[in-house]
């Protein structure tokens, strides 16, 4: 069993940068591939990024392709998100995922999520 737990979420400029946390208890989070999802008012949960369990792959959406970079430290039971030349589109509530033994790009195939935290891009 695994808890998630977002943070770094805020305010960001155009053009900016932020890098979101997800701290996660469990002795099995290193056996867990990691996704970030987002959900904008309006809109469905979306996939943003994901890494396998070894860090060894990682995919991303075409939306944030060359933006944005997903990451972990397995020691530390952390998964990172860093967000560089940040636009208002990618507004929205990001949340963390777990997923065990296969990647996946639907949110429905997830089975451990955080609460969310709050990324919000201004012109």
């Amino acid at each position: 069993q695994v808890q998630l737990v977002e943070s770094g979420g805020g305010l960001v400029q155009a053009g900016g940068s932020l890098r979101l946390s997800c701290a996660a208890s469990g002795r099995t989070f290193s056996s867990y591939h990691m996704a970030w999802f987002r959900q904008a008012p309006g809109k469905e949960r979306e996939f943003v990024a994901i890494i396998t369990w070894s860090g060894g792959r990682s995919y991303y959406a075409d939306s944030v392709k060359e933006r944005f970079t997903i990451s972990r430290d397995n020691a530390k039971n952390t998964v990172y998100l860093q967000m560089n030349n940040l636009k208002p589109e990618d507004t929205a509530v990001y949340y963390c995922a777990g997923r065990r033994y296969s990647v996946s790009y639907n949110p429905k195939e997830y089975d451990y999520w955080g609460q969310g935290t709050q990324v919000t891009v201004s012109s």
